[in-house]
């Protein structure tokens, strides 16, 4: 199993450079990612759309080889023309740049000209952290705000054919709560069993999907233990959490990043090519890590088709 970002770009090395597709190129932090992930061979060319003035002031000198601008200074021709890169195979990764998530997205899922193959669109981060042995993942952490049930199995099934490209085919998966009690009161509760019911049913391959759990049973074998819940093959060993909102993904994500020492990539699944939605706040690293990640995700598409 690839347990560290080094030890996943060791791997990627091995597969073809990418072709990116930045939709508002004009960002220093996105031109230092691709600059550093050049010069590691991670890519071999980039469409820079956006406006062509500013992305000429700030290109790297080093990425002029690789670089192909087209100019688009308004953000929704820039999402579109961006959309349309990929959906003519001129690309293979979506990157987002200067762009508002909303402009991006809306090119993205457009029913007529956009990415979208499965039923949702859902964000799912991968986080290296000094105090865990392995790499996990949090999703839903930036799209869907109050996953129904259904959507939940989407999630897990656009996360099982990443986490195959990660050469994990059977992903430990903690779908959590505030309680382990199951309670009509607590719908994270309920969903959370049905889904644990369904993956033992053999709904989601060879994924184990269990819960309700607390966060802490869902990361830490000894409160597993101390809670008497031990028994479970997910409990204490995730490689994955399943939120049950927006806004616990998103605050446990950015706890990870700012007091757990992480280092995070993050992607869009669902899309028929990977997306990358990077926060605002990420720095270059995190935007090259996408990039490894979105390598992950086509070689799990590859072995899905």
């Amino acid at each position: 199993m690839i347990r560290s970002f080094d030890a996943l770009e060791s791997e990627m090395s091995r597969r073809p450079p990418l072709r990116v597709v930045v939709a508002g190129a004009d960002d220093d932090l996105v031109l230092q990612a691709l600059e550093t992930a050049a010069a590691r061979g991670q890519i071999r060319s980039a469409t820079l759309i956006g406006s062509a003035a500013e992305i000429r002031r700030l290109l790297p000198s080093a990425l002029d080889p690789f670089a192909q601008i087209v100019d688009a200074p308004d953000p929704e021709v820039c999402a579109v023309k961006a959309v349309a890169a990929i959906r003519e195979r001129a690309g293979d990764v979506l990157v987002k740049g200067t762009l508002n998530s909303a402009a991006y997205l809306r090119a993205v899922v457009d029913k007529s000209c956009g990415l979208r193959r499965a039923p949702v669109l859902s964000n799912l981060t991968l986080a290296e952290m000094p105090s865990l042995d392995r790499l996990i993942g949090a999703t839903d952490n930036g799209i869907i705000p109050a996953p129904t049930l259904e959507q939940k199995r989407a999630i897990l099934e656009n996360a099982n054919g990443l986490f195959a490209g990660l050469g994990n085919t059977c992903p430990r998966v903690a779908a959590i709560a505030a309680s382990e009690k199951v309670s009509e009161r607590q719908p994270a509760t309920t969903d959370a069993a049905q889904l644990a019911a369904a993956s033992r049913r053999g709904a989601f391959g060879g994924m184990q999907v269990d819960g309700p759990f607390g966060y802490d049973v869902a990361v830490s074998q000894a409160a597993a233990q101390r809670k008497g819940l031990d028994g479970s093959e997910v409990a204490g060993k995730a490689d994955l959490i399943l939120f049950p909102n927006i806004e616990s993904g998103n605050a446990t994500v950015k706890a990870w990043k700012l007091h757990g020492g992480a280092r995070t990539a993050s992607i869009v699944l669902g899309a028929a090519a990977p997306v990358l939605l990077n926060s605002r706040s990420d720095g270059a690293d995190q935007r090259r890590l996408g990039l490894v990640l979105a390598q992950a995700a086509l070689a799990g598409m590859e072995m899905q088709s």
